[in-house]
């Protein structure tokens, strides 16, 4: 069989972000299901014709998702929630909304389903939920109608389908408590069924996902793979793909499966070529992922050639392909127009590793490596730019001494200076930092940065809605303030861009979950600050009430995970350096007055390493690079963290270890779950355990704050307990939130009352 070539899934949300348009107009009646149905139609016939446009042999199938493709799966499995299901049983689009967003049309507001991150990425999933002997069955047909759709349009499909096991993994029991294998039996002949119906549409290949096995998994969860596995036989042929790690660990258990290839992630997992080769039957597809699908640089293609064109002299079925989907990509590289030729240069976006995919694959077929000169020689030019090293950056990096790591005191000794500071009532009320953005405001910003207004008027207008949320706090009696974040486009974006070392795009979007895009930045060279980014905004903010206003900034290893990282340094080496930057606003937050001063981390958990093997040495210098930030200041100035949608049990080790007097978490949509972990682990500061959803339109009533409150005290001492939202404000509107605001506020006064009698 010739060498030939694939992708793993393309960016679904369209180069100008259509998708995110079209759902969000959709949610808000201006638009009917059939035009979002046609939308998505148009957007899947562009991927579909780009993948074409660049040679790929198989057009990629079932990464297009209306919200979440593990979302997708549980449609497809019939494993809809209880309260999520129609009282006449038919499942619909506005159904997979309503588990998402927990509203639909003439449906009541219910709670919706957890989302969390996907693996290590910044990209977030719905968690499937699971139930005692659950019943499955195809419900959702969405996967055959756009089979259909491609081989009516004459591609070569390859669809994708997440696998049994991966879903079991990412899914969580409730109710009674029960072994999720369990379900297998009846999962099983689901599975067997879909891959029959995809058969029968005339496909010979399946893309079957399992990244969990780049996971150290027990042995429990590797039998399940024999046993699963053992029941899919057919005429049809199954590529087993994992990404974003290695899976050496679990060869032994994969070479047994009865499949037909096997995707490898070569840009993140570390390989013995030599014995993957020997290990994986000679038969079997090896497909070799060697473009990197997390990242925007051109891949280095002659050293890629020459891994590959040594694999091709010992096996003979090898397929070129991405490290992993294109889902974390933005679209569309041609479509920037303000980045400077030279650094244009060196990057690559979905649509341009397509290309990179089919350049390879014709100098191997060719075995001809001059036709990559070009390509590869102009991402060498990164190495010799001016826009990349600082030799005083690197001199403060090498004189980070261990003093720069701790503050001088214990946090026992500082709650006593911070609570005779600040006078706060018991249970304190504050936001997490944001208000809502709206239209109004976005303009504001994009006329200031397409030099429509000039700075003053820019921020006299900024100045005006700080003023109005300072007054709005006030009035809804919080007791400690933000400024709103008015002038913030994205918590990562607004930080680069005042940050040297970084570069933007105008259309580099990539989905965080549903409708949320975000931009990350990219990081070219040494990170370093130059001028004041937020105080004069907080002093102005503090200057307007005499309560405290808390400052917000986005802590270093937030800014490193949720930018596109330049690939010649150390994550660690570069975390430090934008530690170093963020301690200098720090001090000027200080000097100017504000002392109480949130740094955002949500990132942590997600910069795990997927082998817990390797998780110390990451949290190690994770936690560093945030004492970096957060050390050097007086014992009087409170230090908040704010975290969000992870599993938390996993690192709280790591999260004393921050030393941060206060941090505040998501725990409503996940019912306050995580506070049952605090039974058995004594965090040792304070708190503000999220007591409502922020991504969900739905209202919190004062009796269900005051439930999960109640739920609050009993596993963390009243004392060192805040109250709070899961996260900030931006992406609701003024109405929910002054509601919302309201209702958390009387809740917390009540609960007061309740524990002061």
């Amino acid at each position: 069989m010739p060498i030939m070539n694939h992708i793993l899934g393309f960016p679904r949300i369209g180069s100008q972000r259509e998708l995110k348009q079209a759902q969000e107009s959709y949610w808000s009646n201006q638009i009917s299901r059939e035009q979002l149905l046609k939308i998505g139609l148009d957007l899947r016939l562009q991927h579909w014709k780009k993948q074409k446009e660049s040679e790929i042999d198989f057009v990629c199938v079932g990464d297009f998702s209306w919200y979440d493709h593990v979302l997708s799966t549980s449609m497809l499995l019939g494993n809809i929630p209880e309260r999520h299901k129609n009282v006449n049983k038919c499942v619909d689009l506005d159904t997979l909304f309503y588990i998402a967003r927990g509203i639909a049309p003439n449906r009541k507001p219910v709670a919706a389903a957890e989302m969390t991150k996907w693996f290590n990425t910044n990209y977030h999933y719905i968690v499937p939920e699971f139930v005692q002997d659950q019943t499955f069955s195809i419900t959702w047909c969405q996967l055959f109608h756009e089979i259909d759709e491609a081989l009516n349009y004459g591609y070569k499909v390859k669809p994708v389908i997440l696998g049994p096991i991966t879903y079991l993994w990412l899914g969580k029991t409730k109710g009674k408590d029960f072994n999720r294998l369990d379900l297998l039996r009846n999962l099983i002949p689901v599975y067997q069924e879909i891959l029959s119906k995809i058969h029968e549409k005339g496909i010979d290949w399946i893309q079957i996902d399992e990244p969990i096995l780049s996971l150290e998994l027990s042995d429990e969860w590797l039998k399940a793979f024999e046993l699963s596995y053992s029941f899919f036989s057919g005429n049809y042929k199954l590529l087993l793909t994992t990404f974003f790690d290695g899976i050496e660990h679990n060869l032994k258990t994969i070479v047994k499966l009865p499949v037909d290839g096997l995707h490898v992630d070569l840009v993140h997992g570390k390989y013995n070529l030599v014995e993957l080769n020997n290990l994986v039957p000679e038969h079997w597809i090896l497909s070799l992922g060697v473009i990197n699908g997390r990242n925007i640089w051109k891949s280095d293609l002659k050293y890629w050639f020459n891994i590959i064109r040594t694999m091709l002299m010992v096996r003979k079925h090898v397929w070129v392909g991405a490290s992993c989907s294109f889902l974390h990509c933005p679209v569309d590289l041609n479509s920037e127009k303000n980045i400077s030729i030279e650094v244009k240069n060196w990057f690559s976006f979905a649509v341009q590793k397509c290309y990179e995919i089919n350049l390879l694959t014709k100098a191997l077929k060719s075995d001809n490596v001059s036709i990559l000169e070009e390509w590869s020689n102009l991402l060498y030019t990164h190495n010799y730019s001016n826009q990349v090293n600082n030799p005083f950056v690197r001199s403060a990096i090498n004189k980070i001494h261990k003093s720069d790591t701790v503050r001088s005191v214990p946090y026992v000794i500082r709650a006593n200076l911070q609570k005779r500071k600040f006078g706060l009532p018991l249970l304190p009320t504050t936001t997490i930092g944001s208000f809502p953005q709206t239209n109004d405001i976005r303009k504001l910003r994009l006329d200031y940065k397409n030099k429509n207004i000039n700075f003053d008027d820019y921020s006299a207008e900024i100045k005006k809605h700080i003023r109005n949320v300072i007054s709005t706090q006030e009035e809804l009696e919080l007791d400690v303030l933000v400024h709103g974040e008015f002038e913030r486009n994205d918590m990562v974006e607004y930080f680069g861009e005042h940050l040297h070392g970084f570069v933007f795009t105008d259309f580099g979007w990539v989905q965080s979950y549903g409708s949320r895009c975000v931009k990350p930045p990219i990081i070219v060279g040494d990170v370093y600050r130059s001028k004041k980014i937020t105080t004069e905004w907080l002093q102005y903010a503090q200057s307007l009430t005499k309560k405290p206003v808390k400052a917000m900034l986005t802590g270093p290893v937030t800014i490193l995970s949720w930018s596109f990282l330049r690939e010649d340094l150390p994550k660690q080496i570069i975390c430090n350096q934008i530690a170093l930057a963020l301690r200098d606003e720090v001090s000027d937050l200080e000097s100017g007055g504000i002392h109480i001063i949130q740094i955002d981390e949500p990132a942590l958990r997600e910069g795990l390493p997927l082998k817990k093997s390797e998780w110390n040495e990451y949290l190690s210098w994770a936690t560093k690079s945030f004492r970096i930030t957060s050390s050097k200041v007086q014992d009087i100035t409170q230090i908040h963290t704010h975290m969000c949608y992870c599993e938390f049990q996993d690192i709280m080790d790591a999260i004393v270890e921050l030393d941060a007097d206060v941090i505040t978490i998501e725990t409503a949509r996940s019912d306050m779950e995580l506070l049952r972990f605090f039974k058995k682990f004594k965090y040792p500061n304070e708190i503000g355990p999220g007591v409502y959803d922020i991504h969900s339109p739905n209202i919190p009533t004062i009796s269900e704050i005051e439930s999960l409150l109640s739920e609050a005290i009993k596993y963390i001492p009243i004392d060192r307990l805040w109250v709070n939202p899961d996260c900030g404000l931006k992406t609701r509107n003024w109405e929910e939130t002054k509601l919302a605001l309201k209702n958390m506020v009387i809740a917390t006064k009540n609960m007061r009352k309740k524990n002061n009698s």
